[in-house]
């Protein structure tokens, strides 16, 4: 969680420099996220071709190259019982 709290900093840090230059960001944010998407799958394409090419099962290139690279690691939230009982926790306490 805490490399995706830093990476939105670091583009809210760059909104506002541009926002200070007085200069428009280079694309429409939307087009800006499909054009990533384009460059984090096509990535994967030739890895892909080559796990294809070699007769092995595509799903060893997925398992190994292709969702950890395009996924990475997410972040893992609380169980719903673990933040109700910390709420009842902090509630107690507050009495």
């Amino acid at each position: 969680m805490k490399l995706y709290l830093m990476s939105l900093g670091a583009g809210l840090l760059v909104g506002i420099v541009y926002s200070l230059l007085n200069v428009r960001s280079p694309a429409p944010p939307v087009i800006a996220l499909v054009g990533l998407l384009g460059i984090l799958v096509g990535e994967q394409i030739v890895p892909f071709a080559k796990t294809l090419w070699g007769k092995e099962p595509a799903v060893i290139s997925w398992i190994s190259q292709i969702k950890p690279h395009m996924f990475g690691h997410l972040p893992k939230g609380e169980g719903r019982s673990n933040v109700a009982a910390a709420h009842q926790v902090q509630t107690k306490s507050d009495s």
